[in-house]
């Protein structure tokens, strides 16, 4: 698939070095779901995945921490500049209606806010979030999960690594408090930094809860040809088996936590 030119309609900051990016994309707009990514083209720089933050009618969003030569590029983006976008692609989180946690970390809670509007479209849902940061700084779409617990809709919990906002800890140790205080939940959505993901696996698996986590991984291709993101040892391609897989396939990923892959496929320690 060749990338879309689309057009840049609105751009906020979304904490320190963070923003999200709203294009107008009507194709992938009503093709996307809660889960998927898009691969984001900057002319004369770089190709990268992205998390899809928001699904509209016409328009999708994506969140942006700058972190490289690429993500750099997109900060310094304005409305009405045009990009190339690509997607969706992947495997998007499995909705379960029910008790639901969803606990996102750092810049992973981007990828998790369209999975949090698509459940709490049913009011039967009892959704809580739980968004974790090393600082409120660095926490992202604090307001809109803020507004969405003065209206009922949600248990936010917000969790800092420094106590400068909500629950002072790790977000799994909140995690694991929630656990221990409230029913079993019916289905936990995680995505954030790996050792987190691998520290909820290990907590769903004790307190017999199933999840899916949405993982990252080093993607070219996007389509699962070049295998640049396949893990080991089972050789799932994260670009089309993923970037959403349940618990069943998780335990079964040994590097996950672990480690990942650069470019040229050298091991990097996580």
């Amino acid at each position: 698939m060749k990338p879309i030119l689309s057009r840049i309609i609105s751009i906020r900051e979304e904490g320190k070095d963070r923003k999200t990016i709203t294009v107008l994309n009507k194709q992938i707009a009503r093709n996307a779901i809660p889960g998927q990514f898009i691969m984001v083209w900057i002319p004369g720089v770089d190709e990268i995945p992205m998390g899809i933050s928001y699904i509209g009618g016409e328009e999708i969003a994506f969140t942006v921490h700058r972190v490289g030569e690429a993500t750099a590029a997109l900060h310094e983006m304005k409305v009405n500049d045009c990009i190339g976008i690509r997607g969706p692609y992947g495997r998007g989180f499995k909705e379960v209606n029910g008790r639901i946690i969803i606990i996102g970390g750092g810049t992973g809670m981007a990828p998790l806010m369209p999975l949090v509007r698509r459940l709490i479209e049913k009011r039967e849902n009892k959704v809580t979030v739980i968004n974790g940061a090393k600082s409120v700084d660095e926490m992202i779409y604090r307001d809109e999960l803020n507004k969405l617990m003065s209206e009922g809709r949600i248990r936010y919990i917000p969790a800092t690594e420094d106590g400068s906002l909500g629950y002072h800890g790790l977000a799994t140790d909140a995690l694991e408090e929630l656990l221990n205080e409230d029913e079993k939940p019916d289905e936990i959505y995680v995505c954030g930094p790996e050792v987190m993901i691998k520290k909820v696996m290990e907590i769903a698996l004790k307190k017999q809860v199933h999840m899916q986590a949405a993982i990252e991984r080093y993607i070219k291709c996007a389509i699962g040809v070049c295998g640049s993101c396949a893990v080991d040892p089972i050789g799932l391609r994260v670009c089309v088996e993923g970037p959403v897989i349940p618990l069943e396939i998780l335990t079964k990923i040994s590097e996950l936590g672990m480690y990942k892959r650069e470019a040229s496929g050298a091991k990097i320690k996580i």
